[in-house]
């Protein structure tokens, strides 16, 4: 029993201390002081101020943009690749799984060092095709492992049954296997949003002046000068984050079928 609470306790300070700049940050929110003084005074003004800052809510959609088209084509593209890595035996097969890693492993500083010089090698420069790329290199990555997982566990002899009542490749990909892997796709796609819309380096590299994303735009905003209008907004972006993850957990059935 003690070695049972220890670990309990354990986990709850692990928990606490993820957790609790969320929530001081959130109840900072909340508080009328800009200057974080106490006692606390609840208030909502910093939500309204938000409201009416058109800098960041452009920067914030222009996140959101870039972060469902990404999503979009870092899904189709990276469940059709780990289908084809699924189905099929070629040379090199195992060198390019191996090559799906270090774009997940390399610093995202020399990831964004090396697509700016890239980018203007090739002459397409800063921008939102260069920020939309950067993003998608990325992202691929994550969707084509979390698919692949999925796959792990499918069971290919329903491809054979649907090939061997006549079905089409397409129409065994879209009727069969699409539908058994979906919740590897949804959380794939869950990844692609989230490196996309939470992606500093790359944006900050590849994002012309005075059309930041959000993440760069709090960063210089921060170093201008900081308000808890960043504690808002900042607030707003947890909470929708994990209603999405909680409706995505509740609907694809991540954990199996009940």
């Amino acid at each position: 029993m003690t070695i049972h609470r220890l670990g309990r306790a354990y986990l709850g300070l692990i928990l606490f201390f993820l957790y609790a700049p969320i929530l001081v940050m959130a109840l900072m929110s909340f508080n009328a002081s800009q200057f974080y003084s106490f006692p606390f005074e609840f208030s909502t003004a910093w939500y309204a101020r938000l409201a009416g800052n058109k800098e960041i809510l452009a920067a914030a959609s222009r996140s959101i943009w870039i972060a469902c088209v990404v999503t979009v084509i870092s899904t189709i593209l990276g469940t059709m690749a780990a289908i084809a890595l699924f189905r099929h035996d070629f040379p090199g097969k195992a060198v390019l799984r191996v090559l799906l890693f270090p774009p997940i492993a390399i610093p995202w500083l020399i990831t964004g060092t090396a697509m700016l010089i890239f980018f203007f090698g090739i002459g397409l420069g800063r921008g939102t095709p260069s920020v939309i790329l950067g993003h998608v290199a990325l992202a691929l990555p994550y969707v084509i492992v979390v698919v692949t997982a999925r796959l792990a566990t499918f069971d290919r002899t329903l491809e054979e049954a649907a090939r061997s009542l006549g079905a089409r490749p397409w129409k065994v990909t879209t009727a069969v296997t699409l539908p058994a892997i979906l919740p590897g796709v949804i959380a794939g796609a869950l990844f692609a949003f989230a490196v996309s819309f939470d992606q500093f380096v790359v944006s900050y590299f590849l994002s012309e002046p005075g059309d930041s994303t959000l993440p760069v735009l709090i960063y210089t905003a921060i170093r201008k000068g900081f308000t808890p209008e960043i504690n808002a907004v900042s607030t707003i972006i947890i909470a929708v984050s994990m209603l999405v993850m909680l409706l995505a957990a509740r609907f694809a059935r991540f954990g199996g079928e009940d």
